[in-house]
């Protein structure tokens, strides 16, 4: 008599797929095959400690994506044959897609590169197979982002040669430093910073804010996208609590590493992640929430009710998300303001917002907007009225360390830039906030060698000193045409005549011609 052979459960199959693809070695030391497990002083005292919550085999995923990625183009070819692109709100929210195809996407890719590279490192089978999965995951999420942004790039500048743009423009160095510090450390560092740090501490302040804009901006290609991709985000969000409780589970020496880890990987996120602020709060022409409100639900209750269950391991919340909290007052008007007088260096335009969008502003932040950052709003308008907007030619000093221009203020003082220097072996550095300079006196021998850009620029690195030689020779982009003003760009011209709304008056110098500051 035949028996049926019993069908494998789901724990058993990655049981296969894991413990029982790995192998003791016999001629070869596990240190010498494993180098980098050891060097950043983590203690692991078992491996089969690690547990992949998800436990998803390759036949599981394939099956499982295939299906997911059916659905998404079927709406991408629906998206592009009825012209989405005219959908939308108004042409300023592609803006923020430039933003995004330009500063995330790479990002996803470096993240790509980081975890196929660190799943090589573990000598635990469990933390490889987790490693390689995120790592097609993060491929993938690049792939669906170039495909849902490539009809935009029919219809709009700045969108091309994203590649080029991410390795030479002046703000792109911020998240381009950031995925660059976390792919040279080791690989617990790296899974600190991105798995956890990134994915599970700050990840809903990136993909939540892009994708309910898109949403409500009327981008369906980029919110299908997002919500096709969020199912890959709550796994890389369970393995991030994985990864730091494995770690702190494992041996007690591991607490003050992991703790100085966690310290410096929330305020690298944090500066980074001013961009996405200011996206929330000044491109989108339908707005979701303030970055204030985003900030108070997904970081201070969420990351509050986080580091209240990590407490009996012995860490504590970040070292300066005080600063973080006082900051969402005021950080992204900043950046704006910055951004306003810099856009002939960027691959989008800028604008003034309008009287309705800063009475919303001023409601959203009732004790900074009106008092702060609403006059001077209110002085470059006046300017841009008299045909004379301001562009600044100057360039900024630069953050050692985040790579932020110096733009942001001190935390008890909002009329006083925030700037911190320190000497190191003869030479100057200089920081934008104590989070910053405290991150170089920890491992200055690896930032004195950050590539800045307008250091770059001022040594001649860039094809040419001035700022408008350097856009368009170095950044690849054109002049008026990718950047500087939005109002009277040809964008907005474009715009104007696809919804048939006429050509109303545009003052003097304020599209595509070069006004001195």
């Amino acid at each position: 008599m035949t028996t049926q052979k019993k069908k494998l459960s789901l724990k058993d199959k990655y049981q296969y797929l894991t413990r029982d693809m790995a192998w003791e070695p016999s001629y070869q030391k596990k240190e010498d095959i494993f180098p980098y497990e050891r060097f950043e002083g983590i203690k692991i005292t078992d491996w089969d400690k690690w547990e992949d919550p998800f436990r998803l085999t390759m036949d599981a995923y394939w099956k499982y994506q295939a299906e997911k990625e059916k659905k998404l183009y079927a709406i991408f070819d629906a998206f592009a044959q009825n012209n989405g692109h005219l959908n939308i709100s108004d042409a300023r929210y592609v803006n923020a897609l430039k933003l995004f195809l330009t500063g995330i996407s790479p990002g996803e890719y470096c993240a790509f590169q980081g975890y196929a590279k660190v799943g090589r490192h573990f000598s635990g089978a469990g933390a490889r197979v987790a490693c390689q999965m995120q790592s097609i995951d993060e491929l993938r999420h690049v792939q669906t982002q170039l495909h849902a942004m490539s009809h935009y790039n029919k219809h709009f500048n700045g969108l091309h040669d994203f590649a080029h743009m991410y390795d030479r423009l002046w703000f792109l160095s911020v998240p381009k430093s950031f995925f660059d510090d976390a792919r040279s450390a080791g690989p617990f560092e790296f899974l600190t910073a991105i798995s956890f740090s990134f994915e599970y501490v700050l990840t809903n302040l990136l993909f939540v804010p892009f994708m309910s804009g898109a949403a409500y901006n009327g981008d369906m290609a980029t919110v299908t996208f997002g919500f096709s991709a969020q199912s890959d985000e709550a796994r890389h969000m369970t393995l991030g609590l994985e990864v730091i409780k494995f770690m702190l589970e494992q041996h007690e020496d591991n607490v003050p590493i992991v703790q100085r880890w966690i310290d410096k990987w929330f305020w690298r996120g944090y500066r980074l992640l001013s961009l996405v602020g200011m996206m929330m709060d000044y491109m989108l022409p339908n707005k979701v929430m303030s970055w204030a409100e985003a900030w108070e639900v997904y970081y201070e209750q969420n990351g509050g009710a986080l580091f209240k269950d990590l407490e009996r391991y012995g860490i504590r919340p970040p070292k300066y998300q005080d600063q973080a909290i006082i900051g969402k007052q005021h950080i992204t008007h900043q950046m704006w303001a910055t951004f306003y007088q810099y856009c002939h260096a960027t691959n989008f335009h800028t604008w003034i917002p309008s009287q309705e969008e800063q009475q919303w502003l001023a409601e959203k932040y009732p004790d900074s907007f009106d008092k702060y950052y609403r006059p001077r709003f209110d002085h470059w308008q006046e300017q841009h009225a008299k045909g004379q907007r301001f562009y600044n030619y100057t360039l900024p000093q630069l953050c050692q360390v985040c790579q932020v221009p110096a733009l942001f203020t001190e935390p008890d003082d909002p009329t006083t830039l925030s700037h911190r220097q320190i000497e190191h072996e003869g030479e100057r550095y200089h920081f934008c906030s104590d989070g910053c300079c405290e991150i170089f006196q920890h491992e200055p021998e690896k930032y004195i060698q950050a590539w800045l850009p307008v250091h770059q620029i001022y040594q001649g690195n860039c094809e040419g000193g001035d700022v408008q030689t350097v856009v368009e020779k170095y950044y690849h982009l054109k002049n008026g045409v990718d950047n500087l003003e939005y109002v009277g760009s040809p964008e907005y011209l474009r715009w104007l005549a696809w919804k048939k709304l006429g050509t109303p008056a545009v003052p003097a110098g304020a599209g595509n011609t070069r006004d001195a500051a």
